[in-house]
């Protein structure tokens, strides 16, 4: 599991960052901190969907549940995202990315909103 932030950095480009995990262990349950959400969305992208250079719609950590995409920055920078991996989406300005589902499993994602 990898937990990514995407953001637009100050030359408009979208870049990734490797996120630390900060789970807290409680008893034999590990957790995050709690953070605000304003809503939660999940959508269903069949095989070869691709959508073209694109930013975040909004600040959101997208979840995929099942199957897997790469995200591909506009300097030719691509990451593999797969069932369990997290990216918090904060590139809602500049250029953005590129979103493409990879093999023959339909991605299915969580959008959570924040």
């Amino acid at each position: 599991m990898q937990f990514v932030r995407m953001y637009t950095g100050d030359d408009g480009k979208t870049h990734f960052e490797d996120i630390p995990e900060k789970f807290e262990i409680t008893d034999l349950a590990q957790r995050t901190d709690t953070e605000d959400t304003s809503g939660i969305q999940f959508i269903y992208q069949p095989p070869g969907y691709v959508i073209e250079m694109h930013p975040a719609p909004r600040r959101q950590y997208v979840i995929t549940l099942q199957g897997q995409a790469e995200l591909v920055l506009g300097d030719g920078t691509s990451r593999l995202f797969v069932s369990g991996d997290v990216v918090l989406a904060e590139d809602i300005t500049g250029e953005g990315h590129i979103t493409k589902v990879i093999g023959e499993i339909p991605r299915v994602t969580a959008q959570i909103h924040l």
